[in-house]
């Protein structure tokens, strides 16, 4: 009898705490406020919510109404084009050289690298393209007329809405999820890490750190360069 047939190998990379050694979200909200382009209100409540997303508390709800209400009636090309300098001089530093070598070690092995994150393609399509990596699932925006709605697309790339879009993912490109691998810093990932074959997790807050060792996953601690 024939073994049964296998799926893909899949490799999927959080970004913000994983791939990246900090959390783009606060560069980026430090960034508009430098520009001018960021009320001190919503500057504070935009570091409450980072507070809140590294303890794993996250109101996605909450960040939903900060950030649409910033980014409604905003023009699409405008950030992108802010986006992509802000990249340059301020993201490009703070990849972990640790994932990266993990990220180009699945690659060489023909495996199918994509990044799984939370946050917007306004930045992670700039990752992915210095990063040779083809597939980027991540948070849509709604866009009408060229224009932010101050919308998101549901479900959003958080939690379990992350296995939703991993497991489309992974039926379009015959992925096989029993045997691909998930890296992350964040409990808040830990439906995803549940949902693989292969969790990895990377330097974790203290919730995660305490489920890794509890359920015996590899923990990667070195994030030096």
């Amino acid at each position: 009898m024939s073994e049964p047939e296998q799926g893909a190998v899949g490799a999927f990379f959080d970004v913000d705490g994983t791939l990246l050694r900090v959390h783009s979200g606060s560069l980026y909200v430090a960034d508009l406020r430098r520009r001018g382009l960021l009320s001190a209100t919503d500057h504070w409540r935009f570091i409450y919510l980072a507070v809140t997303y590294r303890l794993g508390l996250l109101s996605m709800k909450r960040l939903g109404d900060v950030a649409g209400r910033w980014l409604r009636d905003r023009d699409e090309q405008s950030v992108v084009a802010h986006c992509g300098q802000w990249y340059q001089e301020q993201v490009r530093p703070h990849f972990n050289p640790c994932v990266l070598q993990h990220l180009r070690e699945h690659a060489q092995r023909g495996h199918v690298v994509a990044l799984l994150t939370a946050g917007t393609r306004y930045l992670n399509d700039f990752i992915a393209a210095e990063l040779g990596i083809d597939h980027v699932l991540a948070t849509e925006l709604e866009v009408c007329d060229g224009r932010f709605t101050g919308q998101a697309v549901l479900p959003l790339c958080y939690g379990r809405g992350k296995i939703e879009r991993a497991e489309r993912f992974a039926a379009e490109h015959g992925i096989d999820l029993s045997r691909s691998y998930f890296y992350s810093d964040s409990i808040s990932d830990l439906p995803m890490l549940e949902r693989v074959g292969e969790p990895r997790v990377v330097c974790p807050d203290p919730r995660l750190r305490r489920e890794a060792r509890r359920r015996g996953w590899p923990i990667l601690e070195d994030a030096a360069p």
